[in-house]
């Protein structure tokens, strides 16, 4: 006959399993999504790559000697991944991946959005100071480096300039082809993935796209030279139809946001041109 004991063993595990999907639901709501994901992050860096002078190449190559991939593509999603590499580094610079503006219009305030200058434009501009200043030594301009094609595509990621209520879309659920996410995490690669293409076909479709044109306001090393672009950024979070009614994503929805999408993309390489250009050396 089983023991008492070991008769009531399986009960218990199943109570211990059932738990696991509310705990395992937890987690994922806990960790904040990366900006456009690895791919978004990969394609503004090979697309800024492409757009770089002579001078400027040379010099981020230099910095990237003996990285694993030594590419501006390569790094481009190291700050995402500082939680297991670095995790004191990781938990400080958490919130510089985004700036919480939408409810005051997407006018930004220092004082009152990032007094401590622990937020996207504000670190984006610290970490642009430090690739520039050549009397750092080399590993802090390369993390400044890495800091630097991160965050500039971060920037131009609507929903990480978006609202603080929801977190920027974190805590609005959506629904797409059955399946549930949240619109921040639709922003970063649900809607890319719609399309089926892998790195070089999404590249191939951005190059193909019309040349964004990059505003006067808002370029490096002018003081302040990001806040333009979180503020750009904020609107296009807020703007109509990016919430969606009753909460369901639909093929209307992809067809009218992804092309935000993608010109945020080819606008983010853009500006990182600029700001490697402003730093590194090329067009001063």
């Amino acid at each position: 006959m089983m023991s008492r004991t070991a008769s009531n063993r399986p009960n218990r595990a199943r109570r211990r399993l059932a738990w696991l999907p509310g705990l395992f639901l937890s987690i994922a709501v806990a960790m904040p999504a990366h900006a456009w994901g690895p791919l978004g992050h990969r394609l503004v860096a090979r697309l800024a790559e492409e757009g770089l002078s002579p001078a400027t190449r040379a010099e981020v190559a230099r910095l990237l000697q003996g990285e694993q991939e030594p590419t501006l593509a390569g790094i481009a999603n190291w700050a995402d991944n500082l939680r297991g590499s670095d995790p004191a580094l990781g938990r400080r610079s958490a919130p510089w991946h985004y700036v919480n503006i939408a409810e005051a219009g997407c006018r930004y305030e220092r004082d009152a959005h990032c007094p401590d200058g622990a937020c996207v434009n504000e670190a984006l501009e610290a970490q642009a100071r430090i690739l520039a200043d050549r009397t750092r030594s080399d590993a802090e301009r390369l993390q400044a480096l890495k800091f630097v094609v991160h965050l500039a595509g971060d920037a131009h990621q609507p929903l990480h300039a978006g609202n603080r209520h929801d977190r920027g879309g974190n805590d609005y659920q959506v629904n797409y082809r059955g399946k549930g996410t949240n619109l921040h995490s639709l922003w970063d690669s649900g809607l890319m993935r719609t399309r089926n293409l892998g790195e070089d076909a999404w590249l191939e479709r951005l190059r193909a796209l019309p040349a964004p044109k990059v505003a006067s306001i808002g370029r490096p090393p002018r003081a302040g030279f990001p806040v333009p672009w979180v503020e750009e950024s904020c609107r296009a979070s807020v703007a109509p139809g990016v919430y969606p009614e009753g909460h369901v994503i639909d093929d209307a929805y992809v067809a009218a946001q992804l092309p935000v999408q993608e010109t945020q993309l080819r606008l983010g390489a853009a500006r990182l041109v600029e700001v490697l250009e402003a730093t590194l050396g090329g067009k001063r």
